[in-house]
């Protein structure tokens, strides 16, 4: 496995990378060009740009997170064709920085959800929450409200002001979009850029929905296992492989992660690995990573991931506030450290119990 780390940039981060070194056997970052809306193609300067401020410090450019998809692909409007080739030029330009590998999710409006930046734990901490029963209370438009209001400042991936400030256009362009329609929308641009990601060496990797299930009436398409297989049947190929989030698909107590990692694990391209604790129905926490801070089974999914094979990309996901640290809600520096530390605890102590069987 590879070990690393998700930054944001110079610009748009706390934490500098030479912090990130410090923790023992990264390999590299999962980076993103935060300035970069939906739809714009990336171009090969600032691509390297961010390569080349990640490998002054000893890293690598593991993969981007995320190259997002504009509305209209989602949607499917008469635009899409022109964002699917700006997205075509992107994979181009990043393959051509030997960035091999992108994260991307197909979440009508909404990339992820919570309800609660800074809930806070009985030891102090502070956790992101999600309960239903806060989100059925309000209109779709509040959401973003409830979530500008709790950044501390921060620019949040997928809550961009310049772009829900078109809020109600957006949600006009979604009516009459079901599943089954968002998936042919899916189908579509997969069918278009799977062959350019075979062609230049770039692997995709779709992130599950967060929370795994339907939220303000919108379609969800990546929620569970069946929806995951479903999708990895649009294109057989490699190139069109899964983000496995283990803290999204797992806040469904309906999701069994082992059973998940077992099933696609050949097509996992992607690792984001976290702890969730349930808090009643459709209520969840974002917890330390470690299997009794949880209610999922940690080191059962990392004994799947070595039992199939997994050899890409792993990073710890959401942590929780601690230590006094300011940083972006759920990325801060400390309680990813340890997080990532509990990982390479769990993976060398699987491994070296395979091999001594």
């Amino acid at each position: 496995m590879k070990w690393g780390f998700r930054w944001y940039g110079e610009k748009g981060d706390s934490i500098p990378l030479n912090h990130v070194r410090q923790i023992p056997g990264m390999n590299g970052i999962v980076g993103t060009l935060l300035d970069k809306l939906p739809g714009d193609v990336w171009e090969i300067a600032e691509i390297n740009e961010l390569k080349e401020s990640i490998e002054k410090e000893n890293l690598k450019l593991l993969g981007i997170e995320s190259v997002a998809i504009h509305d209209a692909i989602k949607a499917g409007t008469n635009e899409r064709d022109q964002y699917i080739e700006n997205y075509i030029q992107t994979i181009r330009n990043l393959a051509a920085c030997d960035v091999r590998m992108i994260c991307y999710s197909f979440k009508p409006i909404f990339g992820w959800a919570k309800t609660d930046l800074f809930y806070e734990n009985e030891d102090g901490s502070f956790s992101l929450v999600y309960d239903q029963a806060v989100v059925d209370q309000m209109n779709p438009g509040e959401m973003y409200q409830l979530i500008h209001s709790q950044s501390k400042g921060f620019r949040l991936p997928g809550w961009e002001e310049e772009r829900l400030k078109k809020f109600n256009s957006l949600m006009e362009i979604y009516e009459g979009v079901t599943e089954e329609i968002l998936f042919e929308h899916l189908k579509y641009f997969l069918e278009k850029v799977i062959p350019v990601c075979e062609e230049v060496d770039v692997k995709m990797a779709i992130h599950p929905d967060d929370p795994p299930w339907e939220i303000f009436g919108l379609p969800r398409i990546t929620k569970n296992l069946e929806d995951l297989k479903k999708i990895l049947k649009i294109v057989d190929s490699p190139y069109n492989g899964l983000t496995l989030c283990t803290g999204s698909l797992g806040a469904d107590p309906a999701n069994d992660m082992v059973e998940i990692v077992k099933e696609v694990g050949d097509r996992i391209n992607f690792v984001h690995f976290r702890n969730v604790g349930f808090m009643g129905d459709h209520k969840f926490k974002e917890s330390a990573h470690l299997s009794s801070e949880g209610s999922l089974d940690m080191y059962g999914i990392m004994k799947a991931l070595v039992e199939v094979g997994f050899d890409g990309v792993i990073r710890p996901d959401h942590g929780r506030t601690v230590w006094g640290e300011v940083a972006m809600p759920g990325y801060g520096l400390y309680d990813r450290a340890m997080g990532i530390t509990y990982l390479q605890g769990l993976h060398e102590a699987v491994v070296k119990a395979k091999q001594s069987n």
